[in-house]
């Protein structure tokens, strides 16, 4: 499927004469002049511009220019397993081929016995590789690469952890609009399953690990290992361990100084959060939704947003009713992600097979893609905009 029919626009209406005048009057531009103009315009219309011209098109492709210009969503890595762990990407273009080569070094270097599929955040990827001969649980490497430019980087080893906690979630914060280095979260609990206590911190621009104890008064249960980051601060789902389903969102500054909870909907069915427009979105499934007039719709789908990250509540920015959705999938879902340059959030069918977008603002449905099959479903799915920028310190690779 194309992405003009994900999210349509409307060309059919103008007179091919129009067009012509466009194309005319674009050829009378440089290049340098064009560029400029391309890369004020939001990620997500700068598709349309391909189409006024050939030479904005080749321009527009052209390696050297990409990374002047924003970037779409292209899709989402994910794993299955079978017999081994299967790396897949899901493009919401239709494409049949990932933009990039799925086994580039890093995916299959000969150094891993296995490598798993951790986080990704703003262009760049958080993976796990173990040993071939692991002496303990704590024999693996985190490895931070671009698949946009085939380049990596190994971290050094996380300091030993005592006996008396364990390791648990791992998320990865990167912002390149405000720096070319990256932070690596790496939380820790008591015992499996219960609180979080604390995380240890790796800074690209210093190399190094830290390790700070959690300030919260709250204990928090992380409930998954999707995170966000956005505004300097690392925000991951979690439940209060003296109450049942209350649901909250941990968020952790950088340097592990700023620890706080914010309230959010109890998700009956299935819940989950995403950087959209800017800010943070939480998407959740619940048996009782509430419209823009907090009359009660039934069973449904609410989409949240914080609008900054000083708020200390979400507002509610649109529902939908689940046996309406219902119909058009004709099949049990969960929520999966949240596009990050509208208000359409993905969902999985109840197979694991199939990832659906839904138009959340014009109420619309559009099955995206067929997924790859294993014996366990796909336990998250990490959206990717490619980063073409060089910058990865210290990196190898291509």
């Amino acid at each position: 499927m194309e992405e003009a029919k994900i999210f349509e626009t409307n060309t059919k209406s103008r007179p091919e004469s129009h067009l012509g005048a466009t194309a005319e009057a674009a050829g009378l531009l440089t290049d340098d002049l064009i560029l400029d103009i391309l890369s004020r315009i939001p990620a997500r219309s700068l598709h349309r511009f391909k189409h006024v011209s050939v030479s904005w098109r080749d321009l527009m492709a052209d390696p050297a220019n990409r990374k002047k210009l924003p970037q779409a969503l292209a899709g989402f890595f994910y794993m299955t397993s079978n017999n081994r762990i299967g790396h897949h990407f899901a493009s919401v273009s239709g494409d049949s081929a990932a933009p990039f080569n799925l086994s580039i070094p890093y995916v299959h270097h000969n150094k891993y016995g296995g490598i798993t599929q951790l986080d990704a955040c703003n262009g760049l990827l958080l993976y796990c590789g173990f040993k071939k001969k692991m002496a303990s649980w704590d024999d693996f490497r985190f490895l931070v690469c671009n698949p946009a430019t085939g380049r990596w980087v190994e971290l050094p080893p996380r300091p030993p952890v005592p006996a008396s906690r364990y390791c648990c979630t791992t998320g990865l914060a990167f912002d390149p609009a405000v720096s070319s280095h990256f932070y690596v979260l790496h939380f820790e609990q008591a015992v499996p399953g219960t609180y979080i206590t604390g995380v240890n911190i790796y800074s690209s621009l210093t190399g190094a690990w830290s390790f700070s104890s959690g300030r919260m008064v709250e204990k928090v249960v992380p409930l998954h290992s999707k995170f966000v980051f956005v505004g300097r601060m690392m925000y991951l789902i979690g439940n209060l361990m003296d109450f049942n389903n209350k649901y909250v969102l941990m968020v952790v500054g950088m340097e592990g100084k700023v620890w706080k909870t914010i309230p959010v909907p109890y998700g009956q069915i299935s819940a989950t959060i995403g950087v959209s427009q800017g800010c943070l979105h939480y998407v959740v499934a619940s048996t009782v939704s509430v419209n823009d007039s907090n009359e009660i719709l039934g069973s449904g789908i609410t989409l949240w947003c914080l609008k900054d990250r000083d708020s200390k509540e979400l507002v509610l920015k649109r529902s939908a009713n689940i046996n309406e959705l219902m119909g058009m999938i004709g099949e049990k879902y969960r929520v999966a992600e949240i596009h990050p340059d509208c208000d359409t959030v993905f969902l999985m069918s109840s197979g694991g097979d199939t990832l659906v977008a839904y138009d959340m603002q014009h109420q619309k449905v559009y099955c995206i893609l067929n997924l790859e099959k294993g014996i366990t479903k796909p336990k998250r799915f990490l959206p990717y905009v490619p980063l073409f920028s060089e910058s990865l310190p210290d990196a190898d690779g291509q």
